[in-house]
């Protein structure tokens, strides 16, 4: 199927109500669509093979097919740039390579499964390794910021015209993952509100998602405006989601003991299901209270962790998280933080289509 035929069966093949209106200038984009977006409970997870930003990598219609099998309807594709163009000129993309983006939206159709394109690096910003960046979004210079801001519009600008034919009830756009610790939100509204303007000028009732403030645990309330889905994060505490994991920061492990749960940090501090609330559900409600839906856009715990405790610790974010009505996407479905392929040392696994299934954690995800 090629790019045309492709974006002709999608904008027929579907039964949801997403009018499609007049193209607009970017001033009124910014402004257009106030109104509360209204999304489903989705749940998910997040395919990762363009996050690493390497050329040539494919998303893998067998993902698409177990998610349905087993009764989820949510892929989040987090995506890095670097995979269709190149940090060292921003505005030329390469057409060839984002036929992955296309076949993976494709699958979703055909599997019943909403996709969600995330720019995990984005130009001019990325939650790991940002300085490989040219300019910056963040904290530069405002030559800097304003070069990788034109940058970061041109490439979602080609993203919702390439699919402003692709219903919302099938595609939505995740502005960019995880915006960095920051004192006031100005300069992620500044950006977020510039984003939003370019795609809406392009595809006008595109279902957007914007990550929260600090690595996406803050909700940003300057942007209720704007009729944001507003994602949020399920991986506190880090003592017990990121058991050994290297890459994360020594001054964000509660404790390095070996996870137990509920736990004590090394404060002395309980952590258990009420402090959970306390943390990641309860500064989300004057959000909620506004109407806002919010989204768990990633969560998940590292293979290090046991088996028992991890299982303990995500029931109670899973149960939370129904009370409130919240859908979520697991990092990732393959691989150390998945129900795929975890690598775990203390789980009987079960063979499933040359793969080993972790039938336990999938279990406890349908029940919830």
């Amino acid at each position: 199927m090629d790019r045309r035929e492709f974006l002709s069966v999608s904008a027929a093949a579907t039964g949801a109500v997403f009018l499609n209106g007049p193209a607009l200038c970017a001033e009124e984009a910014m402004r257009v669509n106030k109104s509360k977006p209204v999304i489903p409970r989705w749940r998910g997870f997040n395919l990762t093979e363009l996050a690493g930003g390497k050329k040539g990598r494919r998303f893998i219609e067998s993902d698409f097919a177990w998610m349905a099998e087993w009764g989820f309807d949510f892929a989040r594709l987090p995506m890095s740039y670097w995979t269709w163009a190149d940090r060292s000129n921003w505005m030329e993309i390469d057409e060839a390579a984002i036929d992955a983006v296309d076949e993976a939206i494709k699958w979703g159709r055909e599997y019943g499964i909403h996709v969600n394109l995330n720019f995990h690096r984005i130009p001019g910003y990325c939650v790991n390794g940002r300085e490989l960046e040219p300019h910056l979004l963040f904290d530069s210079p405002r030559d800097s910021m304003e070069r990788a801001l034109e940058a970061a519009v041109y490439h979602w600008r080609y993203f919702a015209r390439r699919y402003r034919d692709i219903p919302s009830a099938s595609l939505s756009f995740d502005l960019f993952n995880e915006p960095p610790w920051m004192k006031t939100h100005d300069r992620y509204i500044e950006i977020a509100r510039a984003l939003v303007g370019a795609i809406r000028e392009e595809s006008p009732d595109r279902l957007i998602v914007a990550d929260g403030a600090d690595i996406g645990q803050t909700p940003v309330m300057g942007l209720v405006d704007l009729g944001l889905v507003q994602s949020t994060r399920g991986y506190l505490p880090k003592m017990v989601s990121h058991y050994t994991a290297s890459w994360v920061p020594e001054n964000e492990f509660e404790s390095f003991e070996e996870p137990v749960w509920p736990m004590i940090d090394a404060k002395g501090t309980q952590w258990n299901r009420e402090r959970l609330k306390r943390e990641l559900i309860d500064p989300w409600k004057p959000l909620m209270e506004a109407g806002i839906p919010v989204h768990v856009g990633e969560w998940g715990c590292f293979t290090k962790t046991p088996h028992a405790v991890m299982l303990a610790w995500m029931e109670d974010l899973l149960s939370l998280w129904k009370e409130v009505g919240w859908g979520y996407a697991m990092w990732n479905l393959r691989g150390d933080f998945g129900v795929v392929d975890s690598n775990r040392q203390d789980v009987k696994y079960e063979a499933f289509h040359g793969h080993k299934l972790d039938r336990e954690l999938l279990e406890l995800m349908l029940a919830y």
